[in-house]
């Protein structure tokens, strides 16, 4: 089932995920779910903790590295997120469907970069666990311009850079494994809901 985006705009968008192994959509959420996600990170802000790097045993606290605060998400917990959840089974529905994916799972948390944070290059699955598939950002920033950082900067092939503006309510989707990134150092405070959708590996194809 299909609820929140036409099976058209889906098809585009993972055309281009496909060509360029990134793709950046506006204006992903309904207004309403914006808001939701907006007020939800306003009311837990001070539940977040600084960010590590590294999985399992190999979790450190790096901020020379990566400088945000996060709060994870818990789909049995965060009632109060179900529309966004329903929209994540989508996505993972959508993905299976027609990239011939076995993505069974995710974790999101929201992510603050105060001024000054930032978050070195690095790939988005871990060396011990590489189960990460698809990763989904969501910005929450609605007054963001030109010159206030933060960009997601991302390492195309050909060695080039792009860099993509954080702006409220843009969506980028990414093969965690392939897309070498960073986030600029940001110059105000930076709001973002970052997310992997997950596998668990029994013979599945790749985009």
């Amino acid at each position: 089932m299909i609820d929140f985006h036409d099976l058209e705009d889906w098809l585009s968008w993972i055309d281009e995920l496909s060509d360029k192994h990134y793709v950046v959509v506006d204006n992903f959420l309904n207004p309403p779910l914006y808001d939701t996600l907006k007020n939800y990170f306003v009311a837990h802000q001070d539940k977040f903790t600084q960010a590590g790097i590294g999985s399992l045993d190999n979790h450190q606290v790096r901020t020379k590295i990566r400088g945000d605060k996060t709060l994870w998400l818990d789909t049995n917990r965060d009632v109060d997120l179900n529309s966004f959840w329903q929209l994540v089974q989508e996505t993972k529905n959508v993905l299976n469907r027609y990239c011939y994916l076995s993505l069974s799972g995710h974790e999101f948390h929201l992510a603050h970069y105060p001024p000054g944070g930032h978050y070195a290059r690095h790939l988005d699955q871990f060396e011990e666990r590489s189960n990460r598939m698809i990763t989904m950002i969501i910005y929450l920033n609605d007054t963001w311009q030109m010159g206030d950082g933060g960009e997601l900067e991302i390492f195309e092939p050909d060695k080039s850079l792009s860099l993509i503006q954080p702006l409220g309510n843009r969506c980028v989707l990414f093969k965690s494994g392939v897309v070498p990134h960073a986030v600029l150092k940001s110059h105000k405070d930076r709001y973002s809901l970052t997310g992997w959708l997950t596998y668990q590996p029994k013979g599945l194809a790749w985009i």
